[in-house]
């Protein structure tokens, strides 16, 4: 009876030995995984902020070129006004290599589940912003392909009232075209300044 009971109190003890063993390497394995999963979310989470920082980066830079073109042309035009002449209308265009495509490509590519709230919500604005803005220059220009492209080689007098030396009301909204373009410029330039240093802030967390 003694022996059955050793031989029982060593199977129960094997027994439990294999059960701690299989717990512990389970346990090992999940811990394995969880932590593999999050090095891989880290380093894809680092990849998108390095993208995003680049791209402001660069659209900084290219942005403070544009922004001082048109701040000179709108300056420029303005000046001439006011002392009145009667500067020569040009063709308004406004290009911009922006596109939603971007931002949405890296956000949808993981940037939703692994960027911080407060960096989503910055993104998301500064997009809103960029947008709108967009739709406003666009409207300036289809009005200047309708009434000042097709009409460039008319007199001065058809854009200006010699009598008041003042643009005739259909051209007044060409020296506002030119003002918003700057201020858009400008309010870029402090988003995307305002943007990547959140961007860095959040990539050395």
């Amino acid at each position: 009876m003694e022996d059955k009971r050793k031989t029982l109190s060593a199977r129960l003890v094997r027994w439990t030995a294999e059960l701690v063993l299989v717990f512990i390497g389970v346990s090992a394995a999940f811990w394995l995984n969880n932590y593999q999963q999050r090095e891989e979310e880290a380093k894809r989470r680092d990849q998108i902020l390095a993208s995003l920082e680049q791209t402001l980066r660069e659209g900084l830079e290219s942005g403070k070129v544009n922004a001082t073109q048109q701040e000179k042309r709108a300056t420029d035009f303005q000046r001439a006004l006011a002392a009145g002449e009667m500067p020569p209308l040009r063709p308004f265009i406004f290009e911009t290599d922006y596109s939603p495509g971007d931002f949405a490509t890296l956000l949808q590519a993981g940037g939703v589940q692994l960027l911080d709230i407060k960096t989503l919500t910055a993104l998301r604005n500064d997009e809103s912003i960029i947008r709108w803005n967009l739709a406003r220059l666009a409207r300036y220009q289809k009005l200047s392909d309708e009434l000042i492209v097709p009409n460039l080689d008319q007199d001065i007098s058809f854009f200006y009232d010699p009598a008041t030396r003042k643009l005739r009301k259909r051209f007044q909204m060409y020296p506002d075209a030119l003002e918003d373009t700057v201020k858009f410029a400008h309010e870029l330039d402090r988003n995307h300044t305002e943007l990547l240093k959140l961007i860095q802030a959040e990539r050395h967390r």
